[in-house]
């Protein structure tokens, strides 16, 4: 069991004084915007009751939903594929992007789930994460220790280091504000010479075929809009039925993941096209000309029918309940599984098929289930995997 491994690294984990710092940070300032927020926007307490209605319904509907994204996608002008686990996931992605030599990735825990940055590194394909966290991570060789904010559990201090250590630019200070000009000024000419851009989405509308894109720093939309080739890997879970019930469902996303409303909101339904000479439709204006979606399943299909996991398919990626973890407060991203982080993460691990043996960490507390939006009581959750683990069932 990786719990009798994990249990030797505790300690040192509690020891490293940079991870306390940094965790400290985060947490007070996520709480301090969030109660901002909702007192400003008190509304969002009850549309949480319509979004909680709309995301049960498509679990329920899952695969009759996917059948209808796809078909509106199609009608879009869109390529879509299905793949039923990480492994097709990556098959299908190199398949899409081996003619590619660099390609810039915006945020997606989806692509973190099969691992396909790594996977096409390792075919010799540059790819560049361009979220800033996610840039940082990926200098570091490390992994994302949150959904929203992958470089929570880096203080600044620790941060400049290594992007001095590897970047060819002009040198980071402590100030934030130099070292977000600076990975800006690494990655810019990136967005231009990439031959394809990689994504997520947040949601995904089945009546339009449209997918929304939640972000604040402006890297997806370039990402997704300025090279030739858009290729977004999506989990069937992020399907509603209407445009109406996805911009409801991103409105709750970003309230609850600490912001009054996003940058940017960025709504994709087709190839980029004109018509505007003598109305005849052609594709490739200024954004890419070819469009992909990859559909995966990876046991989310199966996990609707569970009484239990289907719970977790509910799960917004707002990251709300990981600020108020006791465990994750001290642990970060160490406690979960090995993509998904905190309770919710080996939830997730337990769709994906990974181990869930880090479920004996979780106090039980069901302060996660306090602060979720879509109110998942991933303790609940937890506590039968427990049981599944002991009794083997």
């Amino acid at each position: 069991m990786r719990i009798e491994e994990f249990k030797n690294e505790i300690k040192k984990i509690l020891q490293d004084k940079n991870l306390a710092i940094a965790l400290s940070r985060a947490i007070s300032s996520y709480r301090i915007n969030r109660a901002k927020i909702m007192d400003k926007f008190p509304n969002t307490y009850k549309l949480v009751e319509e979004v909680r209605r709309i995301k049960e319904d498509s679990v329920e509907r899952i695969q009759e939903l996917v059948e209808t994204a796809t078909e509106n996608m199609v009608e879009n002008g869109i390529d879509v594929h299905f793949a039923k686990d990480a492994e097709e996931g990556r098959k299908i992605a190199y398949k899409l992007l081996s003619d590619c030599n660099c390609i810039v990735k915006a945020k997606s825990m989806t692509c973190e789930e099969i691992r396909l940055r790594e996977f096409l590194e390792s075919k010799g394909i540059e790819v560049w994460e361009t979220d800033l966290g996610e840039f940082i991570v990926q200098m570091l060789n490390d992994k994302p220790m949150h959904i929203i904010t992958p470089a929570i559990h880096l203080p600044r201090e620790t941060i400049v280091k290594a992007l001095n250590d590897k970047m060819d630019c002009v040198k980071a200070s402590n100030n934030i504000q130099e070292i977000v000009k600076a990975v800006k000024s690494y990655l810019r000419n990136k967005f231009f010479e990439a031959d394809a851009g990689i994504s997520g989405a947040n949601v995904v509308a089945a009546e339009t075929g449209s997918m929304i894109i939640i972000e604040n720093e402006g890297n997806a939309r370039l990402a997704t809009g300025l090279p030739e080739k858009h290729v977004a890997i999506i989990g069937v879970e992020k399907i509603v039925p209407t445009l109406s019930d996805a911009i409801k469902v991103a409105e709750v996303t970003w309230r609850f993941a600490g912001y009054a409303v996003p940058s940017y909101l960025n709504i994709i339904s087709s190839p980029s096209k004109t018509g505007d000479i003598e109305k005849i439709i052609v594709k490739g204006a200024h954004g890419p000309k070819d469009l992909h979606v990859v559909f995966l399943d990876n046991g989310r299909i199966k996990a609707s029918q569970d009484e239990y996991l289907k719970e977790a398919l509910l799960c917004l990626r707002c990251g709300s309940c990981m600020y108020e973890c006791p465990i994750y407060q001290k642990l970060s991203g160490h406690w979960g599984g090995e993509v998904y982080t905190g309770g919710i993460g080996i939830a997730w691990t337990a769709i994906t098929g990974g181990d869930v043996s880090m479920a004996f960490l979780c106090l039980l507390c069901s302060r996660c289930a306090e602060v979720c939006p879509m109110k998942i009581d991933s303790s609940k959750i937890l506590r039968e995997l427990r049981k599944k683990i002991l009794y083997k069932k």
